[in-house]
Parts: structure tokens; C-alpha cells; sequence
């Protein structure tokens, strides 16, 4: 069984970035995967990637957390560039950095209906049996386990303290 089931709001900011339109997806949905792993992408997140004309997704496993990242292509290519230009193709351990960033990802495309296939390793992973979360983070969306993604999310002392040290003036 698969379908949207939360009720959470997400909104489109758009705003001008160095003179470029950004999207921002913001928010959190809740979905379930089907037996063979698909799942819908929250129509609230399609409208954004369909508004600023994306034709393409890549997924990847991030880099810190045991969640997945849903990249519209636009901001994956940025993503890449910029790694690309801080390597030293003749450093072993930068091309290895690299290699190893851009092989674990994956191009996903969207059938009719909105749903997106997660393959079978991106999803033991990320711990997804059933249940799901896509919470927006400004240009990506990340996909975590629900059950992960509300012991990331249950802690308000923590998150004002995180973004209490992020904001401070540097001295």
C-alpha cells in the first residue's frame, strides 16, 4: 500500500539568489512505499520541480545521515561542478573523493502517476521498511524512515542550540 498520508504543509519560496531564481522545497510528508519499493513523491514537491521546469532527479545516499537525498538535475549538476572544481585530477585522494560521490547516485525518473522507484540498497540503507518522510531542505529533499525521522526531529532544546551556534557572529 502506498499513498500521502500526512497533512503537513509545504510551500514554494522563490526568491533571487546572485540573480537566479531558486527553488526551496520546506516541509515535511509523510508516505508509505509499496512492496517493490516505489513510493509517490508529495504532490506539494512535483508542483516545484514542474513550476521551475526540472526534468530530471537524482538520488544519492547523504553523506552524514542515514537518509536519502532526492536531487532535482539542475541542482545535482551544481553540486557535481562544484566538486569537480575543487579536485585535483592528479591527487589520488580527491579523484577518489569524487568517484566515489558521483558513483553511489543514481538518475530517477517519475512514472505518470508521481512515483519514483527506490531500489532495493538505497532503501536498507536509509532503514525504510514501509514508512517514509521527505522533508524539504532548501534545494533537496531528503527521504528518511519516519521512525528516524522523528527521533531527528523530537528534540526542540537541540535544534534551538544548533541554530543558536549557526547564527552567532564570528569574532
Amino acid at each position: 500500500m502506498w499513498g500521502i498520508v500526512g497533512n503537513c504543509v509545504s510551500l514554494q519560496q522563490i526568491f533571487y539568489r546572485k540573480g537566479i531564481i531558486a527553488m526551496r522545497f520546506t516541509g515535511s510528508i509523510d508516505a508509505k512505499t509499496d512492496e517493490k519499493g516505489r513510493v509517490f513523491v508529495p504532490s506539494v514537491f512535483r508542483k516545484i520541480l514542474q513550476k521551475e521546469e526540472e526534468e530530471g532527479l537524482v538520488l544519492r545516499r547523504d553523506i552524514f545521515e542515514n537518509c536519502l537525498v532526492l536531487y532535482p538535475k539542475s541542482v545535482w549538476d551544481a553540486q557535481v561542478d562544484t566538486v569537480r572544481a575543487r579536485t585535483n585530477p592528479f591527487d589520488r585522494h580527491q579523484r577518489q573523493g569524487m568517484r566515489l560521490f558521483t558513483a553511489d547516485a543514481e538518475n530517477i525518473t517519475l512514472d505518470s502517476g508521481g512515483r519514483m522507484l527506490i531500489p532495493r540498497r538505497y532503501l536498507e540503507h536509509a532503514g525504510i521498511k514501509s514508512d517514509v518522510r521527505f522533508i524539504g531542505v532548501d534545494d533537496t529533499i531528503e527521504i528518511w524512515s519516519k521512525q528516524a525521522a522523528e527521533g531527528l526531529l523530537s528534540d526542540p532544546d537541540k535544534v534551538a542550540n544548533i541554530l543558536e551556534d549557526m547564527m552567532k557572529d564570528p569574532l
